[in-house]
């Protein structure tokens, strides 16, 4: 089965390509098909990823999968939420991964609450107009470190701390991350419910 991600991030098309695996699904970036990244003006991941979703699958004909993630911090409230991409852009920054977290530890500098979770909605639909979408969200929870620690991972994950492991996602490796993260939790289920409504006899 061919689905479209309806993204432009290749870390996110890395790691959600390892967890359909079990699907047997090719999954294609959504620029590789000239699609046009869809609006998101909603307050909530799964608003967005539904309209990122029937984007893709409109511009396509394709079923699309999309995924909606962020950093929720407990000390400003949940926020940035649904605007992490562009968190760092508030505070005059050029859109980066690594201006989002030089933003972030500016922002925590004397904050003691440090709590705060990556999560991740996707949403996969058969259709364009497909009124029965998929969804599953994963929700990974730590603390938000005083400075970048380990190489691996993209976005927060140098600057997430699991209290249990005593590491951010950037010291774990592919597979133990994709184990913990949201984004894995989100897939796992996210198979299941392709197996089960669109792959069952």
């Amino acid at each position: 089965m061919r689905l479209v991600l309806a993204s432009n991030n290749v870390g996110k098309l890395g790691e959600l390509q390892a967890l359909l695996a079990p699907l047997g699904v090719d999954l294609l970036l959504q620029s590789s098909l000239g699609v046009p990244e869809a609006p998101e003006p909603h307050k909530t991941f799964i608003e967005n990823a539904l309209a990122k979703a029937r984007n893709a699958a409109a511009h396509t004909g394709l079923p699309a999968l999309a995924d909606d993630a962020g950093l929720c911090v407990d000390a400003f409230g949940g926020l940035p939420g649904v605007d992490t991409a562009y968190y760092c852009t508030q505070y005059g920054y050029p859109k980066s991964d690594d201006n989002n977290v030089r933003a972030l530890l500016e922002q925590m500098q004397g904050q003691t609450n440090r709590r705060a979770a990556l999560v991740s909605t996707l949403v996969a639909v058969r259709s364009a107009d497909d009124p029965e979408p998929l969804v599953a969200s994963g929700r990974a929870a730590g603390l938000i470190t005083e400075q970048r620690i380990g190489d691996g991972g993209f976005g927060f994950d140098p600057v997430l701390m699991l209290p249990d492991l005593g590491q951010t996602f950037a010291q774990l490796s592919a597979e133990h991350k994709n184990q913990r993260s949201h984004r894995g939790q989100a897939a796992r289920q996210m198979v299941a419910l392709i197996r089960e409504r669109w792959l069952s006899a």
